[in-house]
């Protein structure tokens, strides 16, 4: 009763006030990180990424001795994977990428024949784009202030930017005339790459080289709806300007000047003209700070020019995204690596569609024995179809927060009554 007077008095009036302001500073904060949803690039965010799990299983058993992982490894292996429940049910729902076969009353699992020629062809585009790697570690190296990049940070985006796992043994070595691995600080997280020579022929961003192919002066191009009328009044008057490349020293310019803002916009977007899937996530873009001259809020820079980059937080995670780069949901240049990771995302949705249709003359089998109704085809279809869309955002690697989402997600996955 106390506690009711009290909630009845000034008290709980003072405590809605001071929740009220509570609420008013964290959606100010979460504004800064507000775009307007765009649905083909959300899309596209959710495609190249439903088969990062199994992309990772399939990194795991290549590297496991004769190529075949025993499932109680695996199992081991899913709580850093972000995954629950049995690893031999999530196996069985993709048999176009995993072979499960038992062995001395022990289940193992290795890829399949399909799975082992598109691992076969990515090693041999990862052999002939060698080259294209050099240069892109050099352009990356050349963006920074003192033409190094700390080993562990870029680990980070290696696989943004196509780099193979081995890129410090395959690529690094071989070329002393462009690179070397030092460590000024004898600690082994200080170790970096150094560009040993620069390269003018290198230092062009991709905005330069496509205005020298069409006779005009470089600049940004955007992508907006007309009706944006206020946000395309801002970019002309942010392109009138000239552009300025992001691999020019930038000694001269002044912090936070309308100059060095465009080198930064240019910077960024040279950045992800670098990477794989035009993309980013911000958290790890900003921990090249120091090295790129990048601000320290990035994602306010960033969201100031929505028709330059897309800002998503799809599962949780804040990605930047460069419009240009896109036709709607597809990326217009494919990198020959992101057609063959291409070839595995079909793959595992072939497998997926393969389970659920076998699971269905299962389930029809049974509810005909107890003499059932058959289930209507179109009802079926949509059952399968949900299945494989909740599986899609399973393999995200943390897309799931709501936790009935992930109740019913885990439910269609790891149910161990599933034949």
């Amino acid at each position: 009763m106390v506690i009711a007077a009290y909630l009845k008095g000034q008290g709980f009036r003072k405590f809605n006030m001071y929740g009220a302001l509570l609420n008013l500073h964290f959606w100010r904060r979460f504004s800064l990180w507000s775009m307007k949803k765009d649905p083909e690039l959300e899309l596209a965010l959710s495609r190249n990424r439903r088969w990062i799990v199994n992309n990772q299983i399939k990194n795991i058993i290549i590297k496991y001795p004769y190529d075949a992982v025993p499932i109680d490894f695996l199992q081991k292996k899913f709580k850093s994977l972000d995954l629950q429940g049995k690893a031999l049910n999530w196996l069985k729902k993709y048999p176009c990428c995993f072979e499960v076969y038992c062995e001395n009353d022990q289940y193992f699992c290795r890829l399949t024949k399909r799975m082992m020629f598109l691992v076969e062809e990515e090693e041999s585009v990862k052999d002939m784009q060698e080259p294209v790697f050099v240069n892109r570690l050099a352009k990356l190296l050349m963006l920074s202030t003192n033409q190094r990049l700390n080993v562990s940070k870029l680990n980070e985006l290696k696989r943004n930017f196509g780099f193979p796992d081995d890129y410090l043994l395959r690529i690094v070595p071989k070329h002393p005339d462009m690179f070397r691995v030092v460590n000024y600080t004898g600690r082994r997280s200080s170790m970096e790459i150094e560009l040993t020579s620069w390269n003018p022929d290198i230092a062009v961003s991709a905005i330069e080289e496509l205005a020298k192919k069409e006779g005009c002066e470089p600049c940004f191009s955007c992508s907006m709806p007309s009706t944006w009328v206020k946000s395309w009044e801002k970019f002309r008057e942010f392109n009138s300007t000239p552009y300025i490349s992001p691999y020019w020293e930038p000694s001269g310019l002044v912090e936070e000047s309308m100059e060095m803002d465009k080198r930064t916009v240019g910077l960024v977007h040279e950045l992800l003209s670098l990477t794989l899937w035009k993309k980013a996530s911000i958290l790890k873009l900003g921990h090249f700070k120091r090295e790129f001259l990048l601000p320290g809020k990035l994602n306010v820079l960033l969201l100031k020019h929505p028709g330059i980059f897309y800002v998503s937080n799809k599962y949780q995670i804040y990605t930047v995204l460069l419009r240009e780069g896109y036709n709607g949901s597809e990326l217009i240049d494919k990198d020959p690596l992101v057609i063959v990771k291409d070839k595995f995302g079909e793959l595992m949705q072939e497998g997926l569609h393969e389970y659920n249709r076998r699971q269905y003359l299962l389930n029809l089998e049974k509810k005909r024995k107890k003499g059932l109704a058959p289930v209507k085809p179109d009802g079926r279809q949509r059952e399968s179809d949900e299945v494989s869309e909740q599986d899609n955002h399973g393999s995200s690697l943390g897309g799931i927060f709501d936790p009935e989402e992930r109740k019913r997600f885990y439910k269609v996955l790891f149910d161990d009554n599933t034949p």
